[in-house]
């Protein structure tokens, strides 16, 4: 699941960058099981197991090692003619992805599928350096999408040697938000391993200037918009009510108290972080914007921004009255439980995804450029200043970013000679801008879902669900048994 970094809710020209573990808001994370309706525990459904993957895939100077850990459920796997579907892991530990991708759970049995998840170096339990993994840049230095994919071939090529039956199994690459990116590029980079892909929510072009930079926060605008007369007009005023009340200890201390804040706000950097907060509140709602509740992040009502929405209907009301209304809303995304007493704006509430480790990736090859104007989006306006993202980069953690390398290794939009993946997107997904929603070939589709929001579609089947998800659903389980019967007619 994607997370936009600190680095990009905070910085501004000249800014002053959040020390390392000060993170604006809150993770895309939970430890919860899927929403809607009851699944089994899935513990109970897998097997832990380990490979021993080397550290470095592409060099010969040494030879270390680390146990790469991966998830095996082999209920409906049949031997003489079934598929194996591999969840390409992305930032976190894998077992939050295993809990969160029904789809893939509902399908097996349609597919005669054994279902991998296997987990991205660094994170989780696939530590290359156990506790000394993030202590530096040199530890840190083979946390790659490259080296991820070539661990993710090397383990197929283990599983398919190892496991009775498997040896010409076709396999399918799934993945959401930077684990679509890497099932995409997977099947870019390896189409003799994978038959296919099934990349969701996923934004291979939101680097340099392959799409606009401010996309993202115009999609995320649009969905306030839709949600509620006056809403995004009433966000966008926010922001100069609190520069105005701000201004003033006593404004400091009126702030602290009517955001219900653990830590009272004393300088203007602590402003700056009640801010990121709320924009990645904003951000996180347009993401997880679904039609039922849920808990994916938080626990959230059906389509919260709705919900949201019906305490900001009035953008020109006094200042503090208009803070008292946004407290409100935010409140819904990160307690609408009721069980927290104060809000913390710089811890994190969740621990399943590797916030330092995606920071890192963001720092080195994975640079989206992101940008706000304050007319065409909510939000204050920040220009994007790779120069000032780079240098934050270099204080944290001692390397410089390369924003063409994603484009170089992965080819940008030059892609029309790879074939067999389907792009899907959500209509109400801000990260829909950065991702493939026209198709390019017979055989490179995209799937867009307009009421859907972040990889919708890899979520267990609901009640609820629009139709438009039940059909990109089965649209791509029509895809996949085009590919595994052509695969098993050329074998």
């Amino acid at each position: 699941m994607l997370r936009l970094p600190a680095l990009l809710l905070l910085l501004s020209p000249g800014s002053v960058c959040c020390p390392p573990g000060v993170l604006s808001g809150l993770p895309l994370g939970s430890r919860r099981g899927p929403p809607g309706r009851a699944q089994p525990p899935r513990a109970a459904l897998y097997q832990t197991r380990y490979l021993p993957q080397k550290i470095d895939h592409f060099g010969f100077d040494q030879d270390l090692t680390f146990q790469q850990r991966y998830l095996v459920a082999d209920q409906h796997w049949r031997k003489d003619n079934g598929s194996i579907l591999f969840y390409t892991g992305n930032e976190g530990d894998i077992t939050w992805f295993c809990n969160n991708t029904g789809f893939m759970w509902d399908v097996a049995e349609e597919l005669n599928a054994m279902l991998i998840f296997a987990e991205h170096r660094y994170y989780g339990e696939s530590l290359p350096f156990g506790n000394k993994s993030y202590s530096d840049s040199k530890h840190l230095n083979y946390l790659t999408s490259e080296q991820a994919l070539a661990d993710f071939a090397i383990l197929i090529q283990h599983l398919k040697e190892t496991i009775p039956g498997a040896l010409n199994a076709p396999v399918i690459a799934i993945g959401g938000s930077y684990g679509g990116m890497l099932a995409a590029w997977f099947r870019m980079k390896y189409p003799h391993v994978v038959v296919g892909a099934l990349a969701a929510s996923a934004p291979i072009w939101q680097f340099e200037d392959l799409v606009p930079c401010g996309t993202f926060y115009t999609i995320v605008t649009n969905d306030f918009k839709k949600s509620g007369q006056c809403c995004s007009e009433s966000i966008l005023n926010s922001w100069g009510a609190i520069n105005r009340v701000s201004s003033t200890d006593e404004g400091l201390k009126w702030l602290s108290s009517a955001f219900h804040l653990c830590s009272p706000l004393k300088s203007k950097q602590d402003v700056a972080v009640l801010k990121a907060w709320l924009s990645e509140t904003w951000v996180n709602l347009a993401m997880v914007n679904y039609p039922y509740k849920a808990d994916f992040l938080q626990p959230l009502p059906a389509w919260p921004i709705q919900v949201v929405c019906k305490f900001l209907k009035n953008p020109k009301l006094p200042d503090k009255l208009l803070l008292q209304n946004v407290f409100q809303a935010a409140n819904v995304y990160n307690n609408y439980s009721g069980a927290a007493s104060c809000l913390n704006t710089s811890q994190s509430a969740t621990r399943n995804l590797g916030l330092m480790g995606w920071y890192y990736q963001a720092c080195t090859e994975m640079v989206m450029p992101m940008c706000t104007d304050g007319v065409n989006d909510m939000f204050e306006p920040r220009k994007w200043n790779f120069h000032v993202f780079s240098e934050e980069c270099f204080k944290l953690w001692k390397v410089k970013p390369r924003p063409s390398w994603i484009p170089s290794v992965y080819g940008g939009k030059n892609i029309s000679s790879h074939s067999n993946i389907i792009f899907s997107n959500g209509g109400l997904d801000p990260w829909s801008g950065g991702g493939v929603t026209r198709n390019i070939t017979d055989s490179l589709t995209a799937i867009v879902i307009p009421e859907g929001a972040h990889h919708l579609d890899l979520r267990a089947s609901n009640p609820s669900d629009p139709k438009s998800v039940l059909q990109a659903r089965a649209l791509e389980v029509q895809y996949m048994k085009q590919w595994i019967e052509k695969y098993r007619h050329k074998h």
